[in-house]
């Protein structure tokens, strides 16, 4: 149960910066009086915006600050549960918001609305269409039980009742199955990936194999035309080294026939020189009378025979040339067809070289070849391959089971939502208190002096009947009568809510319903029924001070005084 203590308030609506204070638990009933505009029902605006948020009455957060003095708007509310206490201080201009527990204040690191969120769904147990309902009846903005939507008044009934929580356990299921949904979407596509791969890996392993087998035999056919080209290449270069062998043997005496050949040479220069020295002698006799070295007289006969001596041993010289020229010339020839079969021979030097080469290089080619069909024939490739299909296979039938895993999950969520939905157990609960709710309706508006037979089915909607068995709605009735079942609603609701110990709790606050709709009868009555109430702390306020002042245990006079709200003493 909740015991709402006090309620404070400054620079709010019309009040000032000095606060003022309201006891809630002090006397069992009590009249709020003063004028229009004096500030009786700021009461109903600060108890909301300090628990919710938002006032009672249809204004804006902007609006609450007190329009004289602009800021520090400051609401209090202090109310205990069981054994621990609470103060929730509230402010605008600046923002203020905070929730004490035991005089400590509660973690602030959350944002405000999580904040609000904790003092409704944790602390206090209701909201504010909750507390409008069971704590609140205004004559202004309220909007009664009757005149809310279907949708809404079961939320109020399901609060009343404490079963929201289905509702909640309903929507964390749908949440639940969302995602159960989305991660079998996500699962669906990674098995069908994993599907596809495991097609492509197979797919790929077979090229593999067959390109393996393409392979073998293009590089096996190379390695034997490879082997064919270096036998061919040997055999040339056999040949080859023949007909060196062949032509080494036609140049055996080469060596010789160089030697002669340069003997010859230098025989023939010899010749040469010799037969230009005896040119010079017979031209010397033959131009000169006189010794130019000794000026002495050349005896004509001496002339004449050194020039006949001279001349003969010139031709036979030119005699000897003659021979030996042809010999040279024989020699040459033998020469340069030695040095045509050396050049021959190196040619094919050469040509041997290269074969040897290509040879090289060919067997090298054919090593690597080798290698390349040694580990194609061990199937290395294939075999790591084969792994990874093997792994994919294993991810795909783990795939498989998170898959049973997840309908097995979304079966029993399925299965739970369709009990937490609006006619599953929540319905059942309703049909149980339905009698018990519709049998309070009735005895309250009974003691209200309003004879019908009032029923509220499990959709509630009313179903009202007379003495007389005429067929009502709540719309066909006046003003008063409204009022009547409203009251009746009210505190059946909070009955219920006492049974139940979910927004059971100590306020009730009536703004102005006897100035307007309830007539001299029902308004006795009404405050016969206030006074069975126990453990009850009821605010009535009205304009009615006279008529009801002596009525109650208590009463707070609200006066304006220069534009500011003062309660009086």
């Amino acid at each position: 149960m909740i015991i709402f203590k006090t309620v404070r308030w400054k620079n709010f609506l019309s009040t000032g910066n000095n606060f003022t204070e309201i006891k809630l638990n002090n006397d069992s009933t009590t009249l709020i009086i003063g004028e229009n505009g004096a500030g009786k029902s700021t009461i109903l605006d600060a108890l909301c915006f300090g628990l919710f948020g938002k006032a009672f009455r249809n204004i804006n957060k902007t609006q609450l600050v007190n329009t004289v003095n602009g800021t520090a708007a400051v609401v209090e509310v202090e109310f205990s549960i069981g054994s621990k206490n609470f103060k929730v201080i509230r402010g605008i201009k600046p923002n203020i918001f905070e929730v004490y527990i035991n005089g400590k204040m509660y973690n602030q690191d959350a944002n405000a609305r999580d904040y609000q969120k904790y003092l409704e769904q944790q602390i206090l147990k209701l909201n504010y269409r909750s507390f409008t309902q069971v704590v609140i009846l205004g004559s202004s903005t309220f909007i009664p039980f009757m005149q809310l939507k279907a949708r809404h008044r079961r939320d109020v009934v399901e609060e009343i009742l404490d079963i929201q929580i289905f509702s909640i356990m309903n929507m964390l299921l749908k949440q639940r199955i969302k995602t159960i949904e989305s991660d079998h979407r996500e699962i669906d596509h990674k098995y069908h990936m994993s599907e596809q791969e495991i097609v492509l890996k197979k797919k790929h392993i077979n090229d593999l194999e067959e390109n393996r087998k393409k392979l073998l035999v293009e590089k096996t056919t190379l390695i034997s035309g490879n082997e064919e080209e270096i036998f061919k290449k040997k055999r040339k270069i056999s040949d080859l080294q023949d007909d060196i062998d062949r032509m080494h043997e036609k140049i055996t005496n080469s060596t010789k026939v160089e030697t002669r050949y340069n003997k010859l040479k230098d025989l023939h220069s010899q010749l040469k020189e010799k037969h230009r020295s005896h040119n010079r002698l017979i031209g010397f006799f033959e131009k000169n009378e006189d010794c130019p070295t000794c000026q002495q007289h050349i005896d004509e006969v001496h002339k004449v025979t050194m020039i006949s001596k001279e001349t003969a041993k010139s031709e036979k010289i030119v005699s000897g040339m003659k021979e030996l020229m042809d010999e040279l010339t024989s020699t040459e020839s033998k020469i340069a067809i030695i040095n045509e079969v050396n050049k021959n021979i190196q040619s094919n030097n050469v040509e041997i070289a290269k074969e040897n080469s290509s040879i090289g290089q060919l067997e090298k080619f054919n090593a690597t070849l080798k290698s390349e069909v040694n580990h194609l024939e061990t199937g290395s490739i294939k075999k790591s391959d084969h792994k990874d299909v093997e792994r994919l296979q294993e991810e795909l039938d783990d795939l498989v089971k998170v898959k049973s895993g997840l309908r097995e999950d979304q079966t029993y969520a399925e299965a739970a939502r369709s009990m937490l939905t609006d006619a599953g157990i929540k319905t059942k609960i309703i049909k149980q208190y339905l009698p018990i709710m519709n049998k309070l309706i009735n005895t309250y508006l009974t003691s209200m002096e309003f004879y019908v037979n009032f029923t509220l089915d499990e959709n509630f909607e009313e179903t009202i009947k007379s003495r007389y068995r005429d067929d009502f709605s709540y719309t066909s009735f006046s003003e008063g009568e409204k009022m009547r079942i409203d009251l009746a609603l009210l505190f059946t609701w909070r009955a219920v809510a006492k049974m139940k110990n979910s927004t059971n709790t100590n306020l009730l606050i009536l703004d102005e319903i006897f100035d307007s709709s309830l007539d001299g009868t029902g308004t006795d009555e009404f405050l016969k029924i206030l006074n069975t109430l126990s453990d009850e702390n009821v605010f009535v306020i009205s304009h009615k001070r006279d008529m009801l002042v002596d009525k109650f245990r208590n009463t707070v006079r609200f006066e304006k005084i220069k534009n500011f709200s003062h309660v009086m003493e």
